[in-house]
């Protein structure tokens, strides 16, 4: 059995969720020690929690310590089964992560899946659900993943609510992927969403964000949508022949629509003057598919603990090498080595 200390590193929920995934795919059982310990509230949050029971019923899994606020875990994976599956969060914790764990799961299942999620769409710290279906998603399928989702309603902290679909086709041999520049941007676009909230706020964000980036004003779009409580994200997008970027803001109470694309628009700028086509988050969620792919490689920006813990995470696993090269300004390679 292997055991991982998730205090290490970046010590967050990153950890577990590689872990199960890999767990499930290897058959290789796993304990967890030190959840989230470096976290405010450490141990399974519900969020984790969903992530450890999907895992374990998609593989019937035997496991201890799959409770709120564990600190511990042990996960026993059995075969894995695809099929219709429906994972509720029961909060506004991010489908988005649920979903990341399962996918890779699921890919190496036997039969198409059929997810419902409900929970968090649009969370801080989290990938969006624009980001999973336009960032993400597009990267997987070049890989040669057959994957599709649908958003039925948007779900912001603390109400929830949200709602969407995915279908996954079988597909257990990725083919590596290699991104070393995003080619010509072909596409540049805002949009400032608000649910139950007025619409001046997004009007106000949209406007503010073509202007400090000196994009024409019909880039950005102020849009109303529907969510069960209130909430406010400001996506901004690059898409490139390679590879599409997207970077997130969200509204909060006490800090004003500028300071949100204010905020947003630093993010941007990072980005694009480094000039490597992959985004630090992107990097992070591309790790696990090109190890499982055996192959590959990418040209980001610096990486971050989180990358560097996941790495370390998939290594414990998997008879590869992920190995950092420094390019110099602000550039690194990622590459998978068997």
């Amino acid at each position: 059995m292997i055991t991982i200390d998730g205090s290490a590193g970046e010590g967050g929920g990153q950890v577990l969720r590689t872990a199960l995934s890999l767990s499930a795919i290897t058959g290789r059982p796993f304990a967890l020690e030190n959840i989230r310990a470096k976290r405010r509230r450490p141990g399974l949050q519900r969020q984790h929690l969903t992530c450890v029971t999907a895992a374990a019923q998609i593989t019937r899994a035997k496991m201890s310590g799959a409770e709120l606020g564990s600190g511990a875990l042990r996960f026993e994976p059995g075969a894995i089964s695809g099929g219709a599956y429906d994972f509720a969060i029961g909060t506004a914790g991010s489908t988005i992560l649920v979903f990341q764990t399962v996918l890779p799961i699921l890919l190496h299942a036997d039969v198409p899946s059929r997810l419902t999620l409900s929970g968090g769409t649009h969370n801080p710290m989290a990938p969006t659900f624009d980001y999973l279906e336009r960032v993400f998603l597009p990267q997987i399928k070049r890989m040669g993943a057959d994957v599709d989702v649908s958003l039925h309603q948007a779900g912001f902290y603390p109400a929830g609510g949200g709602s969407w679909m995915a279908g996954i086709s079988p597909s257990q041999k990725l083919q590596p992927l290699s991104i070393e520049n995003a080619g010509e941007v072909r596409l540049r676009r805002i949009f400032a969403d608000v649910a139950n909230i007025p619409f001046e706020i997004a009007r106000r964000e949209a406007r503010k964000a073509a202007a400090m980036l000196s994009w024409p004003a019909e880039a950005a779009t102020p849009r109303t949508i529907k969510a069960d409580g209130p909430g406010n994200v400001l996506t901004i997008e690059i898409a490139a022949d390679y590879v599409t970027e997207i970077f997130t803001g969200f509204g909060e109470r006490g800090t004003s629509a500028e300071a949100v694309v204010a905020r947003t628009v630093k993010e941007v700028r990072e980005y694009l003057v480094t000039k490597a086509p992959v985004g630090p988050h992107l990097a992070d969620q591309l790790l696990l598919p090109l190890a499982l792919a055996g192959g590959g490689s990418f040209v980001t920006m610096h990486p971050t603990k989180h990358t560097t813990t996941n790495i370390a995470v998939i290594e414990t696993f998997l008879p590869v090498e992920l190995k950092l090269d420094d390019l110099g300004d602000g550039r690194w390679r990622v590459s998978v080595r068997r």
